[in-house]
């Protein structure tokens, strides 16, 4: 793989764009074709080349012509050999596989001749039959009979149905098949099946004794082995011993006894409620998550902090730090929150379970502003989806470095990049709006720009419109995280 040279990039605009397309490298098609057939040479060709070898005087000429054509002076050489072998007229056309052998030959073809033979006695012995048949019955055939004669007719077909088969038989008796079936399923009894008795379980001659069980269970059932397994019991017994029933004997007594289950405490994992967040105005719901940069050597990375209002898709607060832990955290919740002025019981915020989201510092910080924390299902990896999608956006970004070389690094590249996508991004999850208009309340006048755009080229040109006036897309009038089910058959 090729390394990646550490680059810091903005966000490029569509004149960057041009201008980075126009200076880019040519790159190869990416079409990918079939792999070539090896080349085959016909008796023409091979003759053809040899000719304009044999032509060659100058010095070269002869690996002008190789190269032009493709191939080696190996082949030359071999084309050559064969030409003086067999001449010019056969064996330059060299056929692949096994030389036919003509006493192989001869022989498949009696072994032909010898099947067809066969198969034509066997054609002869049913011919022979539907003739004796037909004898038979000439008198019958063809005739309008009465019932006991048809019987007859049908009986001979059932006879020399089962030497020639139902068609060949049907065919020379001049008979429908569509009879002969009828005739079958008249005869065909259906004999119900007897009632099936169960006969009385035969005991096994090896089978404990009711004196012998009643043992097996006062051992088992007894106060000093009332607390232990089969198998304990078992080996103790044979450790003293002393032998009564195998292990899988003592659980069948027990089971027939319906004594069998499970004593220990089983762990019951707690059933965790999905988090249904809705927010129908900025700064009601917050998610907020880390994510690593890569450093400048392998194994380092530096920590993104990202807060992003769910409503606007804005970032209200983000921070690279060179570890995660839960003061930087704190510290990030409590400036935020003092940025965009939040007032008690009017926020919530929400995270996945990481270490630092679930921290003592964090939950009072949170306790202390007011502000309702929400988490993530354990295990559930899209409970929290606007910040995965926001760190997504970010790091397919064209441009984005492989690696950072330093912590200031990662810090321009990231102040770069959410003064972009906070105000100029449009974003496809809130009608194509930057996250900055929606966030301040300025989408609305934004759409009736749009709108009024649209209504201009609608009357400049009514029939590239259908003679129906555009509308612009609407701006959602709520932010789900886990929309119930009835918002979901709602939208």
């Amino acid at each position: 793989m090729h390394n990646r040279k550490q680059k810091i990039s903005t966000p490029a605009t569509s004149h960057d764009r041009k201008d980075v397309a126009s200076s880019e490298v040519q790159r190869p098609d990416p079409e990918v074709v079939p792999t070539a057939k090896r080349r085959a040479f016909s008796a023409a060709e091979k003759l053809r080349i040899l000719a304009a070898a044999d032509a060659c005087a100058a010095p070269g000429d002869i690996g002008a012509l190789l190269r032009r054509e493709g191939i080696y002076s190996s082949h030359l050489a071999t084309w050559r050999k064969q030409r003086q072998a067999v001449g010019e007229a056969a064996a330059l056309e060299r056929k692949r596989g096994p030389k036919a052998d003509p006493a192989a030959a001869q022989t498949r073809r009696v072994l032909e001749l010898e099947k067809e033979v066969e198969r034509l006695r066997a054609k002869l012995v049913k011919a022979d039959l539907i003739i004796d048949v037909q004898k038979k019955l000439s008198t019958l055939l063809g005739l309008s009979t009465s019932d006991r004669e048809r019987a007859e007719v049908i009986d001979a077909a059932n006879n020399l149905a089962d030497r020639v088969g139902v068609a060949a038989a049907c065919r020379a008796l001049r008979l429908p098949r569509s009879a002969l079936y009828r005739d079958r399923a008249a005869r065909r009894v259906c004999t119900l099946p007897l009632a099936c008795v169960a006969a009385p379980a035969r005991r096994p001659p090896l089978a404990l004794s009711e004196l012998e069980r009643r043992v097996v269970l006062d051992v088992l059932n007894s106060p000093r082995f009332a607390n232990c397994a089969p198998a304990a019991i078992h080996a103790q017994l044979l450790d003293e011993g002393r032998y009564v029933a195998s292990v899988r004997t003592m659980y069948r007594l027990l089971q027939g006894c319906a004594a069998v289950r499970e004593r220990r405490n089983q762990l019951r994992h707690p059933e965790y409620a999905k988090p249904e967040l809705l927010a129908v105005v900025p700064n009601q719901v917050w998610s907020w998550d880390i994510t690593k940069l890569k450093g400048p050597v392998r194994g380092t990375c530096f920590h993104l902090y990202v807060i992003l209002d769910i409503f606007s898709r804005y970032v209200v607060g983000w921070m690279v730090a060179e570890q995660e832990t839960a003061e930087l955290a704190e510290q990030l919740i409590a400036d935020t929150a003092a940025k965009e002025d939040i007032m008690p019981g009017t926020l919530t915020l929400h995270a996945d379970r990481g270490s630092s989201m679930r921290s003592k510092p964090v939950a009072t910080l949170l306790s202390d502003l007011g502000i309702v924390k929400s988490h993530s299902r354990p295990y559930v990896s899209d409970d929290n989806p606007y910040s995965e999608a926001q760190f997504k956006t970010m790091k397919y970004q064209p441009g984005f470095p492989a690696r950072f070389g330093s912590l200031a690094d990662a810090r321009v590249h990231c102040a770069t990049f959410f003064t972009w996508y906070n105000h100029q991004h449009r974003h496809s999850g809130i009608a194509m709006m930057t996250p900055e208009s929606v966030h301040t309340g300025r989408a609305a006048e934004v759409g009736k720009q749009r709108q009024a755009t649209l209504a201009d080229a609608f009357q400049r040109t009514p029939n590239r419109f259908k003679h129906r006036m555009p509308q612009t897309q609407r701006l959602p009038t709520a932010a789900w995280i886990n929309p119930p089910a009835t918002e979901k058959k709602a939208a």
